[in-house]
């Protein structure tokens, strides 16, 4: 990684998923019924990777697998789309961190996967509450990704159902994963074609630098 620069990036990730709620990925456990099919969205809110700006760029990826991650997946196939917006060292730059080929967490997850579907520049949409009410991300006519927080007859008003050093966090140690029903969790890429409304959302931040 001689050739890697120092780099930072920080901001905002959710994933919508096939599993039931609560997701036991995130306590480092096997999904539901030992697959999983879900969607993965970040957005930076401030970054670099050598002169490179990062700020307010977006990737999501398509991933399904089986098996505990945690534990190294029997099978686990991803695709990607990084932002339309982003130039030449601004793309590379992308590739570089969420391959996990410029080190830092994504490092930890990328020789996981055993079957790299591709990267296509796509114009994604991301929209997070202030509040955290709500997440979504949208690809037209690919991908639709929605969620509004999870509560209940015990959740005081205003609050947020989270979980505190979760220890399966798909970003990392640190961040405090927020729970949420997918409200639209519709794909139509990568080969993969699901309609996983209504099940398991979380919300983590994230706070990376490398290599």
């Amino acid at each position: 990684m001689n050739d890697i620069p120092n780099w930072w990036a920080k901001g905002d990730w959710f994933d919508v998923c096939s599993c039931d709620m609560a997701c036991p990925c995130e306590f480092a456990q096997a999904p539901t019924n030992d697959h999983c099919e879900g969607l993965l969205a970040w957005h930076i809110n401030e970054g670099e990777y050598g002169g490179a700006n990062l700020k307010d760029l977006n990737v999501v990826a398509v991933s399904a697998f089986d098996g505990n991650i945690w534990e190294g997946p029997k099978e686990f196939r991803m695709g990607m789309f990084m932002d339309e917006r982003a130039d030449d060292a601004q793309r590379a730059a992308l590739e570089a961190i969420f391959s996990g080929a410029a080190g830092g967490f994504m490092a930890n997850l990328g020789p996981l996967v055993t079957e790299h579907l591709g990267v296509q520049a796509a114009p994604i949409s991301f929209e997070l509450a202030d509040d955290l009410a709500f997440w979504k991300a949208n690809i037209p006519g690919v991908i639709e990704a929605e969620a509004e927080a999870l509560g209940g007859p015990t959740t005081p008003p205003g609050q947020r159902v989270q979980l505190l050093n979760p220890p399966g966090s798909e970003v990392g140690p640190g961040g405090p994963a927020t729970w949420a029903t997918a409200t639209k969790n519709v794909v139509d890429a990568y080969g993969y074609n699901w309609d996983w409304s209504g099940k398991s959302s979380k919300h983590i931040p994230f706070d990376w630098v490398g290599p």
